[in-house]
């Protein structure tokens, strides 16, 4: 019984991790727009770069406690680890200002989130 309620609990924080890391992901391509018609839409970007990055550790820590008490699948902790891999990317390259690869790889970091999200 207890097993069950740690896998519910797991399952469910699972969740919500990964529907954090796609409302960031999400608030990072409106926060890119302000970046380009305000003057504090470089702050919101850069706040919002940490934010979506912590969210993607959740999600990563997330996946990590489902897979381990319960001894459940490690597909989700593999892919945990590769958006964290495509976040990194993303932080790198955003610092580096290499909006012709930073932009498409964050459309499609949101398309997998979403899916992601959806197969949940």
């Amino acid at each position: 019984m207890a097993i069950q309620a740690t896998r519910q609990r797991s399952f469910s924080f699972l969740q919500i991790a990964i529907t954090a890391q796609t409302l960031t992901i999400f608030l990072q391509a409106v926060t890119a727009g302000l970046l380009l018609t305000s003057s504090y839409g470089e702050t919101l970007h850069s706040v919002g770069a940490r934010v979506m990055y912590g969210s993607t550790m959740l999600y990563v820590l997330a996946a990590m406690l489902a897979w381990k008490p319960g001894g459940g699948s490690l597909r989700p902790v593999w892919h945990a680890s590769g958006f964290l891999a495509l976040a990194s990317v993303q932080v790198v390259l955003g610092i580096a200002h290499v909006p012709s690869v930073h932009l498409p790889l964050g459309v499609l970091m949101f398309g997998l989130s979403v899916l992601a999200l959806a197969r949940r």
